[in-house]
């Protein structure tokens, strides 16, 4: 047999490495097909609407009269205000971004940030940060889950019960996530995530009601001193009160992986349908957190607790209502902040170790997931300071301050006209969130420690 020559053997090579390119790509396509971002383009766009509502409106909404009452009154009015205008801002930022380059879409957040900063750099600005909100937002479900369950309880046993240890409700709860935790992708979750928007509207408003009929009858009564008596309190509360602040504000860590769901053509982006989502979703954020913010701290002033439903304890029956809504919504909120979590996973298992996709690789790393979240939420079941710590730690950056800086890397507004400066001020107010927020969210937690049996 003939030897073959040069040009011959570069012409099998080439044709080599198209074979082998033509297989990556049928491999990635059949992963996307696969993966719970990428597997389903239907949805429609009231699906945006309930999940961003699910997203945003949860655990944060519950500490907002909490931080009212480390801030006062005109310091929280303006961070709680301020922080809506500046977040749907960013919001309506990465709805844009979403299909900025013709014919790509960039379905998950850490895929924008490769485009801007580069395939490696991006990665690793973006994931740690992504998922210190996602996974930490689900630390703090665990926490109000099983805080919700505990309060109902108390509420309808009315000391006639033996006492159940909040670890146990904790555990309750995420024996609930086991098997929600197996459905496939967002879609799949819809009826589940409706549920706990319509949940967090409906408590929101009990929270308000109930304590706007209280402060009418005892507003008098009220002290809205800053919550802690010496300097060094009333400045670290600060610190904490704009952390639980800025966690209130959630939805950017995921807007992009929903947006991904919804089908989109030249003729009709996306982009259209998600933001009529979005703007709904940021009218029900701003009745339920304005409403909540104010009322409840009208009411108690400082003196009200960390989750302004433990505060409330008449009537009665009313008060047990809405603490089973929460423990509803944030069934649900959990499942929004863990599908882009399971992405992650089961892209690198998949990927990087070449495990075989299918559900016995979604059981067992869908439920070391949750079983882990439960395990941390039991340690440390400090929703005051996780709320702070986590707030601005994590979504400080990606909610603020990220979305401005690739806006302006990749948009290139006019230097120094207003869009610009309004960026500039965007990310100012983001990094001094970062810093500042997770030193009184961990000095919260430090204090709750000297105070807590563990597994209590």
């Amino acid at each position: 047999m003939a030897a073959l020559s040069a040009p011959d053997l570069l012409e099998e090579y080439v044709e080599k490495v198209e074979e082998r390119k033509q297989e990556e790509r049928l491999r990635d396509a059949r992963l996307d097909d696969w993966l719970p971002i990428t597997s389903s383009r239907t949805a429609k766009w009231y699906y945006s609407a309930f999940h961003n509502v699910t997203a945003m409106v949860g655990a944060g909404v519950l500490g907002l009269p909490f931080a009212m009452s480390q801030l006062g009154w005109s310091a929280g009015t303006v961070a709680i205000v301020g922080s809506f205008g500046v977040t749907l801002y960013t919001l309506w930022q990465m709805v844009e971004m979403h299909e900025m380059v013709p014919g790509k879409r960039f379905d998950r957040y850490h895929e924008l940030g490769q485009h801007a900063f580069g395939k490696r750099l991006g990665l690793w600005i973006i994931v740690p940060q992504q998922l210190i909100v996602e996974v930490g937002t689900d630390v703090v479900y665990m926490v109000t889950g099983g805080q919700s369950l505990k309060k109902v309880y108390d509420l309808v046993c009315a000391g006639r019960c033996k006492d159940i240890r909040l670890a146990f409700w904790i555990m309750a709860f995420a024996a609930v996530q086991l098997p929600l935790s197996q459905f496939p992708n967002f879609n799949s979750i819809s009826a589940v995530s409706a549920a706990a928007a319509l949940m967090s509207l409906t408590y929101s408003m009990i929270a308000f009601f109930a304590s706007a009929f209280k402060g009418a009858h005892a507003g008098a009564a009220a002290d809205y001193a800053l919550r802690a008596p010496t300097t060094a309190g009333k400045v670290f509360g600060v610190l904490n009160a704009l952390g639980a602040v800025a966690f209130a504000y959630a939805g950017h860590n995921v807007v992009l992986e929903i947006q991904a769901t919804i089908p989109s053509t030249p003729e009709k982006p996306s982009k259209k349908p998600m933001w009529r989502g979005v703007i709904v979703a940021y009218a029900i954020v701003g009745l339920c957190y304005f409403a909540v913010a104010f009322a409840g701290y009208y009411a108690f002033g400082n003196t009200v607790d960390p989750n302004v439903l433990i505060s409330l304890e008449k009537p009665r029956w009313l008060v047990a209502a809405a603490n089973l809504m929460v423990a509803v919504h944030v069934v649900g909120s959990y499942q929004v902040f863990a599908m882009p979590v399971f992405d992650m996973m089961e892209t690198v298992l998949v990927k990087k170790h070449r495990f075989t996709p299918g559900i016995g690789l979604r059981l067992v790393a869908r439920s070391a997931y949750v079983l882990a979240t439960m395990f941390v939420g039991m340690t440390f079941p400090f929703f005051d300071g996780l709320l702070g710590f986590f707030g601005g730690f994590g979504f400080a950056p990606t909610t603020y301050f990220i979305p401005c800086i690739i806006w302006l890397m990749l948009k290139k507004p006019k230097k120094y006209g207003f869009t610009w400066f309004f960026n500039i001020f965007c990310i100012l107010i983001g990094v001094l969130l970062m810093i500042a927020s997770p030193i009184g969210g961990m000095r919260q937690i430090i204090h709750d420690v000297n105070s807590f049996k563990f597994y209590s």
